[in-house]
């Protein structure tokens, strides 16, 4: 099967390059996208870079795909989704700190070797506010392998901005797709704060738990919608 890993990014020049140093050593991908969602910084850059730095190797190739108004994560990793045909993908943040080849590699096994339709990586042993949030809500958890199809078949999954994990699961759940959960060890990410300032930090962290709110009660509805209308059928 072939499989894409997608890294949709805003405003992560800094940070963006030692994710994409680790997904070209894994073995079991076949093409990176890097989705650079309107950036006001160098991701764009960085990324050709990188990619043109790489194009003569034995690596996964890196294709940039750059968006040129901000559509938020949901979108960027939408427009990732439909610009490859690789039968699985995987998401991975932009930000990421002590990501290793293993853990890309254990995060797609499950979906590769046919036993779920989707496996989630949930933090552990990286930072404690990280590995807090993921173990309270382990689903809001950016890095996950998929079947592609499952992806881009979601209602409205472009316009679910920083909901589009909880999107994900509650479709998942609606469906009764298979889902794993798998530890990470060692892994963290740059907190909002530290990119942007206290005052900035706290505000975008504001939006982006308002945005998932939002496709929360988006998706629940929908999920006791077809509840409803099973029961109906059922009568």
């Amino acid at each position: 099967m072939k499989v894409a890993a997608i890294v949709p990014a805003y405003n992560e020049a800094e940070r963006i390059e030692r994710v994409l140093e680790v997904l070209v050593q894994c073995p079991l991908l076949h093409e990176i996208i890097v989705v650079n969602d309107g950036s006001l910084d160098a991701t764009a850059e960085v990324a050709q870079r990188f990619a043109r730095t790489h194009a003569a190797s034995d690596k996964p190739p890196v294709r940039v795909l750059n968006l040129p108004v901000n559509r938020g994560k949901g979108g960027a990793m939408f427009a990732g989704a439909t610009a490859t045909d690789a039968e699985v993908i995987a998401f991975f943040d932009a930000d990421l700190i002590g990501l290793r080849p293993e853990h890309v590699c254990r995060i797609l096994k499950p979906v590769l070797e046919g036993e779920v339709a989707m496996a989630v990586g949930v933090f552990r042993g990286g930072r404690l506010s990280t590995d807090l949030a993921q173990i309270l809500v382990p689903y809001i958890s950016g890095q996950r392998a998929l079947l592609r199809h499952l992806f881009t078949e979601i209602p409205g999954i472009e316009r679910t901005r920083s909901g589009v994990e909880i999107a994900l699961t509650l479709h998942f759940r609606r469906q009764h797709y298979p889902v794993a959960m798998v530890i990470v060890e060692g892994i963290t990410h740059t907190m909002k704060e530290e990119k942007l300032g206290w005052a900035r930090g706290v505000w975008a962290r504001t939006k982006m738990y308002a945005e998932i709110a939002r496709a929360f009660l988006r998706y629940a509805r929908l999920s006791d919608l077809r509840h409803k209308l099973l029961l109906k059928r059922e009568e």
